[in-house]
């Protein structure tokens, strides 16, 4: 089969299918949901979906702990149902990609299970350890819950663990478990899926003897298994298997840079994966994690934006993305509560029109907030727990901490979609697994967002469309002006002898704008703006609170 690059024009909707849609009345999103909803994300204008992980799972982590790794969850439907909702997909022209979660699997997936028995051939598929007298085998930590190692009882051993205890880090230096890797990806794809989202896939390779880490109170001993001594000969093994169907594969990487993105995205003969999620610009309002917030800052949005595009142009393709399943919802991040439509419509503009495949997370194009729970513990999050003692560590008071917690967990993006004003907001007929925002009733819901012309649904429709449309959106050059303001964000594409110049605010306050050199804001066609009056004034404007604009230049 003929390999393409189509993914370059795809516009990617990522469904977390336990929060999407409910189809059966249980009160969890499913497969028959997302199959009720297919009409709306063709009518969005979406060409590619990626699902969160929907195998069987014990759900530790809400299926980033697989227990089966070629059967859907019971909780979603079976594989019966995932191939008509792949085929009703296809038929409407949109693809589909899956998650694929290789660093490690669920405690209860049948090989850990074999392998605690040190005469099995599954026993080589983990990281099993001997203690050092009454201590772990290294001192790691695991990046979701205390030390990175668990003892078994049975067995007399500890495994390794970078994230929950559930979740069992693969051995992928065992060529059986590369193996079972390629098989997984072949059992998909001969299904007809279109790719794969490779969840931390740069953790996937330690280094020999698993030595310590540097002693710091987090992350202690990335320095041994991000970018790993042999992933790049790993995920070159699995480009074999990935060449011989036409689909695309994006992978997770944290702690990412630039240079370090090229050895793995660089096009040409050697590359091994097309795109990367990286967290460079998610680090706008915090240092490494979302609970350590320091207060949002464009000049620091800014700079990782333009730093991923110049660095990648020509070279790479870059992965754009806002929101997705791990992190809050963005509004309350970057944008304004307060004025939640027109801070929606900046940040859309400021990402969606960048060179690269933008990614819109379930909920972001109705303008989704995040909710107030009570209690940490009702967000769900296995995160926030290790999240809870970090900030104890940084000196945060408990209640502070907590506080902080409710505004920075995952649980935000992980509420069910907001579809209707009905009750649950139309997302099930049962008893939701979450509570629902309440903010459904006050008019943030598909429904309400589809009916109005100036809404956040029908400006990401608008701009899709305009990407759809215009090559200069995809594939044009970028060029960053405003550079020192702390308010304005402006940007430039060139393409082909045309020219589009985005501006977005990022305040509440009136702020002067004034054309770059070369531009004549009166020659071009004015368009995917938040406000309907788009008056010019001496060549400039005085921004409205989060107002943008998008000038498009034949010339």
């Amino acid at each position: 089969m003929k390999k393409t690059q189509w993914y370059k024009d795809a516009v990617c909707y990522q469904i977390w299918p336990r929060s999407f849609c409910d189809g059966n009345g249980d009160g969890i999103g499913d497969l028959e949901g997302v199959l009720s909803k297919l009409d709306y994300l063709k009518e969005l204008g979406i060409t590619c979906i990626w699902f969160s992980p929907l195998y069987c799972s014990p759900n530790a982590d809400f299926g980033y702990d697989i227990s089966d790794y070629k059967n859907i969850s019971p909780d979603y439907g079976n594989n019966e149902l995932f191939k008509k909702v792949l085929d009703e997909a296809h038929a409407r022209g949109m693809k589909v990609i899956m998650d694929l979660v290789v660093n490690h699997t669920s405690d209860e997936h049948e090989w850990f299970k074999k392998g605690i028995d040190k005469n099995s051939k599954y026993h080589n598929y983990y990281h099993w350890r001997d203690g050092k007298g009454k201590n772990p085998p290294n001192n790691w930590s695991s990046l979701f819950e205390g030390k990175a190692w668990e003892y078994n009882a049975e067995n007399g051993q500890y495994y390794l663990h970078l994230f929950s205890k559930k979740q069992p880090d693969l051995n992928m230096e065992n060529p059986e478990v590369r193996e079972e890797v390629k098989d997984i990806m072949k059992f998909w794809l001969d299904m007809g899926v279109d790719g794969f989202r490779e969840d931390v896939i740069t953790f996937v390779s330690k280094r020999d003897g698993l030595p310590n880490g540097f002693p710091i109170p987090q992350a202690c001993g990335m320095e041994h298994y991000a970018d790993g001594p042999r992933i790049h000969e790993y995920l070159t093994e699995f480009r074999q298997v990935l060449n011989k169907y036409d689909c695309f594969v994006v992978g997770e990487a944290p702690m990412m840079t630039v240079n370090k993105a090229l050895k793995y995205i660089k096009e040409g003969p050697n590359q091994e994966l097309d795109m990367m999620f990286h967290f460079k610009h998610m680090e706008a309002d915090c240092i490494f994690m979302d609970c350590l917030c320091i207060g949002f800052s464009l000049k620091r949005l800014k700079k990782a934006f333009s730093t991923w595009q110049t660095g990648l142009y020509g070279k790479g393709w870059n992965a754009l993305y806002m929101e997705n399943h791990d992190h809050p919802r963005i509004i309350n991040r970057f944008g304004s509560v307060e004025y939640r439509t027109e801070s929606a419509k900046s940040i859309a503009n400021s990402y969606m029109l960048q060179c690269g495949t933008p990614f819109i997370y379930q909920g972001q194009e109705i303008g989704m907030v995040n909710i107030d729970l009570p209690e940490v513990e009702d967000y769900q999050d296995v995160f926030a727990v290790n999240n809870y003692k970090t900030l104890r560590l940084f000196g945060f008071s408990d209640e502070k901490a907590k506080q902080r917690l409710k505004t920075s967990s995952r649980g935000n993006a992980r509420t069910p979609v907001q579809w209707d004003d009905s009750e649950n907001a139309g997302f099930t007929t049962g008893t939701p697994w979450m509570p629902v925002n309440p903010k459904y009733k006050d008019g943030i819901n598909a429904k309400a967002e589809m009916e109005n012309p100036d809404s956040i649904f029908n400006h990401y429709k608008a701009l899709i469309k305009f990407r759809k449309e215009n090559p200069i959106a995809v594939y044009g050059a970028y060029k960053e002006y405003n550079k020192s303001s702390s308010e304005l964000y402006v940007y430039e594409r060139t393409y082909a002898g045309k020219r589009l110049l985005v501006i977005c605010s990022y305040s509440d306050k009136a702020v002067d704008f004034k054309a770059p050199a070369g531009y004549d804001l009166n020659e071009g066609k004015v368009m995917l703006c938040s406000y309907n009056d788009n008056p010019v004034v001496n060549n400039g404007f005085k921004t409205r609170p989060y107002e943008t604009r998008v000038y498009y230049f034949e010339k």
